[in-house]
């Protein structure tokens, strides 16, 4: 079926398996998104054949579930390379605004949200008081016109690097998407949001992060005993690294989910950033929907590159 302008209806001809195969959500949360961004993303001119939101919203997740382009204009959509690319960029930037990004992506500061992140942590390995768990992660770019070195990260690649929170759910809490690639994690948690948030004390005492040895240890930060003696120490070591694991596991599943951010993004960085801004809605959209991550073969394992 294809609309008046020649554009395969992909929400008509495709049943909820195969949208989720191909866009990530189905076709409830496909219009969930669409209705979020509507009237962002509407195009004012009245004519026949204008891209629709749906479209537009369609090309944008086959784009970040795919990485390529190329394959959003050969999908049978309708349109040519160049209405993709400028979809893409229009259909990302409203999903990255601030108003929509806080709506998705929060730090929880009330007392009965907190305690319920507290106990599900706790049932991990024992760890008590921990509210999120945070590291980073490289996401490849090509090489940008300006200021080309700082992006080259410690293995010799260019890169964003992202800073991620994750609850005990694998749901996003805090993400900092902007940061050349050799940027220092402690030097990305020192200019944060979330730093103010604690030490600010917005967030309650008792509650803490747990980081790696990347990171500086603060009272609400909690990271390893370089060298454990056997007892209490060993001991902390062991449920912090089992606690830890939730956000490595999450970043797979964000990276599994959305293929664009394993490949290189062929994008300028600031465009990069509004990709990985989009992905974490979307993932948390995905988790609030109750929408497992892909499984189907051609994935890709997760991303043991956190560092």
């Amino acid at each position: 079926m294809a609309n008046r302008g020649g554009r395969r209806d992909v929400l008509q001809t495709l049943d909820d398996r195969e949208l989720l195969r191909r866009y990530r959500l189905d076709r409830a949360g496909i219009m969930f998104v669409v209705d979020l961004l509507r009237d962002a993303i509407t195009s004012p001119t009245r004519r026949h054949n204008a891209i629709t939101p749906e479209k537009k919203v369609i090309t944008t997740l086959r784009y970040l579930a795919t990485g390529k382009m190329q394959q959003c204009s050969s999908d049978d959509l309708g349109l040519s390379q160049s209405s993709v690319s400028r979809v893409i960029t229009q259909t990302l930037t409203a999903l990255s605004q601030p108003n929509i990004v806080t709506q998705f992506v929060s730090f929880p500061l009330d007392a009965r949200t907190l305690h319920t992140h507290k106990r599900a942590f706790m049932d991990i390995a024992g760890f008590p008081g921990v509210v999120g768990v945070i590291d980073g992660t490289h996401v490849r770019i090509i090489a940008p016109s300006e200021d080309e070195a700082v992006f080259v990260n410690r293995k010799n690649f260019h890169s964003i690097n992202v800073q991620i929170v994750f609850n005990a759910a694998w749901k996003i809490l805090d993400i900092v998407a902007k940061w050349p690639g050799s940027t220092h994690d402690a030097r990305m948690l020192s200019e944060s949001g979330i730093r103010q948030l604690f030490e600010r004390r917005y967030v309650p005492a008792n509650c803490h992060l747990l980081g790696d040895s990347g990171y500086p240890c603060k009272p609400w930060l909690l990271t390893p005993y370089l060298q454990p003696r056997q007892g209490p120490q060993l001991n902390y070591n062991r449920a912090h690294k089992t606690t830890r694991a939730v956000v490595e596991r999450g970043i797979g599943q964000l990276k599994r989910r959305f293929h664009v951010l394993h490949g290189e993004v062929r994008l300028r960085p600031e465009k990069v950033s509004k990709v990985i801004i989009a992905c974490a809605i979307l993932h948390n959209i995905c988790k609030v929907r109750q929408i497992a991550e892909p499984l189907e073969d051609g994935d890709e394992d997760e991303d043991g590159d956190n560092d």
